[in-house]
This record gives C-alpha cells, structure tokens and sequence, in this order.
C-alpha cells in the first residue's frame, strides 16, 4: 500500500470576546423559556451533538465537515479537511463502525473511498468531536484567510492504497470493522481484511452477453456495459445480492463459500410496471436489505421505482407513486415498539428514497400499509407502498436533485433521526426527523431542517457517523503535551528575540 506523508492539522476557534461570552450567557437564561421559530416542539431539550459529514465530489475533492446540533435544534458546520484525494472522479465512500472503547484509548473509524481511478483510499478518522483548542498564531491566521470555521483534527490520517481492482470502483461496504468489501465495473468484488489489508477472496460475477446493442454500435471489444453496480449484505453476514450492469437479473452470494447462491430475474411484466420499457436498460440500481412485517425483505431500486421483495424472492410491492429518477435508497429503523421489544420482535422500519427533484420520501412496505392497484382489463398489478412522510422539495428550497443522503440515529436523543443529503449542486443539509413523526404515517412534510452547507462542489457520494464523546485519559494528556510544546517553543523563540 503507498503511504503518503502525514500533513500536520490545525485547529480553529473563532474568537470571541470574553464581555461578548457573558452578554450571551446573560442573555440566554430568559430567552430559554421562549418560543422562537427555528424551535419546535420536537427539537426542544435536545443534547447536543455532533455529526462527522464526508462528501465526495466529480473534483476529485473529498470534503469532511462537522455539523454540530445545539439545544436549538440549529447546525453549525466547520471544515475538518478539504483535500484531492484521487486523479479522476470519487464515485463512491463508506465509513467502518465505531471502534471499541478502550481504556485510554481514543476510538476511531476507518473512511473508504472508490474512484474512476481504480484506487481505494483508506483513512483513519477520530470518533471524537475535533479540539476546540489551538494555538493562538495559527487561529488568528485562519481567521484572516478562511471564510468559514475550520477544526482540523490532528488524529486524522491517511492509512493507504488498495489496488485489488482493474476498473473503476462502484460500491464500498463495511459489514464489520474487520471486513471491507468492494465492487468495480471489472466484475469483480473483493473482500479485505482491514487488520493487515489484505485481500481475502474474490468473487468474479459473469460478465454479461450483449444484447439489444445497435447494428452501428462502435463499443471496442469487451466495451458493452458491464460490471458490479451495487450489493447489500444480509445482516447475519452469510448472504449477499449484488446488480450488474447489462443484466436483466439479480444475483445472490454465499459469503460463508464465496460461490453463487441462485439468479433472480426480472420478469417483463414486473419492469413495464417498475417503468422499465422496451428500450430501457431493465438493469438495477441500487440494492438494500431491510425488514417488514417481523421478515427480512429486500428492495432493488430503478432508474425511475423501487420494488420490495419478500424473502422468497417474489416482488411484494412497488414504492413511487409517480415515475421520477432515483439516485439513492435505503432502510431506516424506527425503533421497536415498547410492546413489540417485550415480545422480541423486530424493530419497525421504513425504506427512504432519494428523487431527482430534490426530495426524501419514506414508505412504509407494511402489508397493512399496501394499497391495491386496479386496472380496467382486470391484470394484477404490483401494490404501491404506503407514503407515510417527505422531507425536502421545491417547497422547501431544495431545487436540485439530492445524490445521495444518509439517515444517522442520535445516541443521546432517543427517537430522533439526523437526515443528511447531498445535492449535485454541492449543498449539504441536515434535517432532524422524529420515529412520532414517521409513525404517524400522514405522508406531510415532516422533520425540520438543521442547517445548510455550501461545498462548492459537484457532490456524487455521502458518508456520515455520529461522533462518540471525547474520552478522558490518553488524549487529553496528548492533547497537553502538545500545548506545552507549543508553549516551549513560543518561549524559546522570546528568549532569542531578547537575546539578539
């Protein structure tokens, strides 16, 4: 793996005045007990907390920020690092879970990134909100230069390069912190082993026959689409599904064997309804596991709808009301009814998707919730999924289409969910959204909208994590040390200033 040189971070504060702090502090304890309009009933007494944001962009740039949510349910966004990370577009991020906590010992998570390059970047990122400390020359410097809050965290680095793909990388997934798993347009996945990064196996997926491709088609040998798009891992870690490009099929993997498990095809009738015509590709998208009705069930995204499978692999449902393009979809649990968590039974959820014209839906696949669909000749069609709530759209300010977003689980506020998504147009905001709001099931807008961030660039991929709280121990002795070196030098400096 190539390694590159540790780049030295700084932290930054803004300043403030000390007369300013108690004016505020004085301020505060009165206005506590009103009502303002950025506050809602749903955000008040929250805990604040912190959420570690990376965007990937068609730049090469990879942008990580912090969003940190006060009491007042409002998001103050600082820039973390801002670097070019590949030689060509990043298509794809993933963050590990959380390190163990260990005494003494900060925790940390693993960031993965795949690019057109064919490479696969790996950093190490601290769990742990970044220092508000820093030393004074460096904070008055960035204050002149830089436009927006900038605290650099000095646990930051990067661990190095794998080159297990001959193609560009499409999907990155992270099932454990032991396990990184990858997929190119090379037809291949990978697995890796994060202890000593070395590749466990490859699994090689047919490389599908052309078909449907026009007479005066000019595609070099080996150029007809091809390729692994996406795959989900079932959460016992013995299954896998995986879409291709080309294939009119999905195709399922034993993880234990690392051998094929079977191939679903698509039927006809089930793409003309999903939106998939004569002249569409019929290929999927996007795949994601998630539960329903106590079961396990599956979702395989379109260009332009979802449908739900259930565990024997027959479509269930369908999920868009109204054909519009789909960028992203994922599963959101909404926590175990008190009922249901005494009778062991699994936590309800939601699937959530991410639409062309700027907003997040969430549907409820619910066989409850399905709604029949009737039609005059008197066929059997897919039912639709319930809309039980939406965030976003044109009357929310939200114009462009959302790339891909991720749905974060506070650990300190219990119900509440942190909606990030990404915009094409390099904007990044953050929605709060309560399990009450979504159980309800009305299909309104619901959630409140944190805060705005502007990136300045074409956003393709989003990772986010819930940052842990700092540990006492190990770091903040580190962090000292560091301060009194820092303290040595400056008077070091003073006593050769007084001697010359």
């Amino acid at each position: 793996m190539a390694k590159r040189k540790r780049q030295q971070a700084v932290a930054f504060e803004t300043p403030v005045s000390t007369e300013q702090k108690q004016n505020k502090k004085a301020k505060a304890a009165p206005a506590a007990t009103k009502k303002t309009t950025q506050t809602n009933s749903n955000s008040s007494g929250l805990q604040p907390e912190t959420l570690q944001i990376v965007a990937g962009s068609y730049d090469q740039v990879l942008h990580g920020m912090t969003a940190a949510l006060h009491n007042d349910a409002e998001c103050q966004f600082s820039d973390t690092f801002l670097f070019n990370a590949h030689s060509s577009a990043i298509r794809c991020v993933a963050v590990s879970p959380v390190s163990a906590p260990l005494p003494g010992q900060a925790q940390k998570v693993l960031l993965a990134t795949g690019s057109t390059d064919e490479r696969i970047h790996v950093y190490s990122l601290s769990a742990h909100p970044p220092p508000q400390a820093a030393d004074k020359k460096s904070r008055a410097l960035l204050a002149t230069v830089a436009p927006r809050p900038i605290l650099e965290n000095p646990k930051n680095r990067e661990v190095g390069t794998l080159l297990h793909h001959a193609s560009t990388v499409t999907a990155l997934r992270f099932p454990t912190r032991a396990k990184l798993l990858s997929a190119s347009e090379d037809s291949t996945l990978a697995v890796t082993r994060t202890r000593d990064w070395s590749m466990l196996s490859t699994i090689k997926a047919p490389i599908p026959a052309a078909f449907g491709r026009p007479s005066g088609d000019t595609a070099p040998f080996g150029g007809t689409p091809s390729g692994v798009v996406d795959f989900a891992i079932h959460p016992s870690m013995k299954l896998m599904i995986s879409v291709s490009r080309g294939e009119r099929c999905m195709r399922l993997w034993n993880l234990v064997t690392g051998k094929k498990a079977g191939v679903l095809s698509f039927t006809r009738d089930m793409l003309v309804q999903a939106g998939e015509g004569k002249h569409s590709s019929g290929e999927g998208r996007r795949v994601v596991w998630g539960s329903a009705d106590g079961a396990d069930e599956f979702a395989v995204a379109f260009e332009r709808d979802v449908v739900a499978f259930g565990m024997d692999s027959v479509p269930k449902c369908r999920v868009m009301p109204c054909k519009t393009k789909i960028h992203q979809v994922t599963y959101v649990s909404l926590g175990g009814a008190e009922e249901e968590e005494d009778k062991g039974g699994q936590a309800d959820s939601v699937l959530a998707v991410s639409t062309e014209d700027g907003r997040v839906l969430f549907f409820s696949t619910k066989t409850d919730d399905l709604v029949k669909q009737e039609t005059d000749d008197g066929a059997e069609r897919l039912p639709l999924a319930k809309l039980v709530g939406q965030i976003g759209g044109k009357d929310a300010g939200v114009t462009g289409r959302i790339k891909d977003f991720t749905v974060l689980r506070s650990t300190l506020n219990p119900g509440l969910l942190y909606v990030v998504a990404a915009s094409s147009d390099g904007k990044v905001r953050a929605w709060t959204v309560t399990d009450q709001e979504l159980r309800a099931g009305e299909g309104n807008e619901v959630g409140t909208l944190a805060g705005l961030y502007e990136t300045h660039n074409r956003i393709t991929c989003l990772a986010a994590f819930v940052m842990v709280p700092r540990a006492d121990g190990a770091e903040d002795s580190e962090e000292e040390e560091e301060e009194e070196l820092d303290d040595e030098e400056e008077g070091s400096d003073d006593s050769e200033d007084e001697s010359d």
